[in-house]
């Protein structure tokens, strides 16, 4: 079927269609109807990937997330993650992709308190540092959210020999921006490979092996957010991961524990600042793009206006 056909998909959007969604769902039937004429798509090859989709909604559920796993997978998270923030000031800490194992309402410790509710073996850590803006001057009060793996590559709400919130907690840095939290030194993990996710690793001939890393969630009411996750310099994935995640400026290095650390039964330590922008400001360095969506969705409506009611091209 020609472009015509495209065409008429895509004028048939009714008029109580938002701007937004006919921007996105015109350019969404253009791609689609696009690359399954490029590729002569059959209806077999079609139904396989309807059948990949329909498994990634069987398999997900409220402790697992295979869409975005899938999403990970094809590099569509880092990029979506890169692109939200192109435009942002270079001046704070990196985002990177949330993941599919965040979990809302982790334990509150007090600073320096430790997120090991159950001894998993690995390598206790002090994680430490300070929370500041952009010119270099504490935030108190900022929310933390972390988390991470158990050195049997399970987050805790996949694996039934951990309690609940394992391996996670929520901290607030102090009047001077310090926080602190005892933790594990990450370890590299296969993502799940036993569902759609694995079966696209599989056919791209590729491994699922992520590397070492933290995760965080950083927020504070008038700063914009921060997810992001720090990775390990020494870990041989940090180079080649399953997800295309890592940063060069969210690669750390642990360093061994000093000696009275060390007598507490801690054996690494890191330190990680994290720098945060005023949401104010994100929003102000974002709005040129925000006004080229706007204008692609007036034309998208004039268009739509214009075009004959009832009309259908013909298909060839």
């Amino acid at each position: 079927m020609s472009q015509e056909f495209t065409d008429y998909v895509i004028t048939s959007m009714g008029p109580k269609t938002s701007p937004k969604a006919r921007r996105i769902l015109s350019s969404l039937i253009q791609h689609v109807h696009d690359f399954t004429r490029e590729n002569n798509i059959t209806v077999d090859e079609w139904m396989y990937g309807v059948e990949l989709i329909n498994s990634i909604g069987q398999i997900s559920d409220a402790k697992r997330n295979e869409g975005i796993l899938v999403s990970d997978v094809i590099g569509l998270e880092a990029l979506v993650d890169t692109l939200t923030h192109s435009s942002d000031t270079a001046d704070h800490t990196s985002s990177a992709i949330v993941g599919p194992f965040y979990r809302d309402g982790s334990p509150e410790y007090p600073k320096g308190a430790s997120i090991i509710q159950k001894d998993v073996g690995g390598e206790k850590t002090l994680v430490s540092g300070r929370i500041m803006d952009t010119n270099g001057n504490p935030l108190a009060g900022v929310k933390l959210e972390v988390w991470h793996c158990a050195p049997n590559g399970l987050y805790e709400q996949q694996d039934p020999d951990q309690p609940e919130y394992n391996l996670r907690g929520t901290f607030f840095s102090d009047d001077d921006g310090y926080y602190a939290f005892v933790g594990l030194r990450p370890t590299a993990y296969p993502i799940p490979y036993d569902g759609p996710a694995g079966k696209l690793l599989q056919i791209m001939d590729r491994h699922p092996m992520r590397p070492g890393h933290i995760h965080w969630r950083v927020t504070h009411p008038d700063y914009h957010s921060l997810i992001t996750q720090i990775y390990d310099r020494e870990c041989k994935y940090t180079e080649d991961d399953s997800v295309f995640a890592v940063k060069e400026d969210i690669i750390v290095d642990f360093v061994p524990a000093k000696k009275d650390l060390a007598e507490k039964g801690i054996k690494n330590e890191l330190h990680y600042d994290i720098v945060l922008t005023l949401e104010s400001k994100i929003q102000e360095s974002r709005q040129k793009i925000k006004d080229a969506q706007d204008a692609l969705e007036q034309k998208l409506m004039e268009k739509h206006s214009a075009a004959p009611n009832g009309t259908r091209a013909a298909a060839s």
